[in-house]
């Protein structure tokens, strides 16, 4: 264990042995750091936090605050954070909230990139890449092995699926299907992330079935509810696509992003 001298760590806190605490760092009393945890130096971390094993925290990152919602009364809720995560400048976190399960968790190997926000009861996955100014609404989900580009924001209690992309400067309001691609001002569906699909190893006939199968779903004729089970019934045995099925019958509070929704949406709003 290594503590600058400059840090404060209030009485309670546990530190594990290998981790280290830069300068003038402020360590709250219900703080854990795990083996190897980092802190380089002026990070607060607050509240009912763990820190997971070899996570390395940049200066001014600001984890296990309150969170910014005015439903919060004060409870010892609580902020997660897994084994070997990158937390860049300027990063804040808050815990959760008593109405919303009481904790944000953030899985393993996660990137957090300058400026980003994860706000209250957020879940995100393992292998999560956030850019630049990413920031995040209460209660929203991100799935493993998502990427999201810089500068965008995901309103609250938005689902994003595995595997999915979001262009930077996008706004994203509706749920995203998993291993999604979505794109615009105020986003939309542009078709799956075929990037992210061939690093996670798969065929041409793969990427054959998934195309075939997300034309039926998104540009097929007759009620969308029917074509989500003829897929379902058409590729029983194809993980990728139950995992795009199930995510849209689980459903949410918010609507499932489709493409060119809010286009036509606003073309039929002028419409005389």
């Amino acid at each position: 264990m290594a503590i600058d001298p400059t840090a404060r760590i209030a009485s309670g806190a546990r530190i594990a042995d290998g981790a280290e605490v830069g300068p003038y760092c402020l360590i709250g009393a219900q703080v854990e750091l795990q083996a190897g945890v980092r802190l380089i130096g002026h990070v607060n971390v607050g509240g009912v936090t763990s820190i997971g094993e070899g996570t390395v925290v940049y200066p001014f990152a600001s984890l296990g605050t309150p969170p910014q919602s005015t439903h919060y009364r004060g409870g010892a809720t609580r902020l997660t954070i897994g084994a070997h995560c990158e937390i860049r400048e300027h990063v804040t976190m808050n815990t959760g909230t008593e109405d919303g399960g009481g904790i944000t968790r953030v899985g393993e190997h996660c990137l957090f990139m300058v400026g980003s926000h994860v706000g209250h009861d957020c879940l995100i996955g393992s292998e999560v890449t956030f850019a630049n100014n990413v920031v995040l609404g209460g209660h929203v989900t991100i799935g493993d092995n998502t990427f999201i580009g810089g500068h965008v924001a995901v309103h609250q209690f938005v689902r994003v699926g595995e595997g999915v992309m979001v262009s930077g400067m996008s706004g994203v309001a509706d749920d995203v299907i998993p291993f999604g691609f979505a794109i615009g001002r105020i986003a939309d569906l542009a078709g799956l992330n075929i990037v992210g699909l061939r690093r996670r190893g798969l065929t041409r006939s793969d990427l054959q079935r998934l195309r075939q199968a997300y034309r039926a779903l998104f540009h097929g004729t007759g009620v969308f509810a029917d074509r989500v089970e003829a897929v379902a019934n058409e590729y029983p045995a194809d993980p990728l696509l139950q995992k795009i099925v199930a995510f849209i019958r689980a459903g949410g509070k918010r609507a499932l992003m489709h493409p060119n929704a809010r286009a036509k949406r606003e073309n039929a709003a002028d419409a005389p």
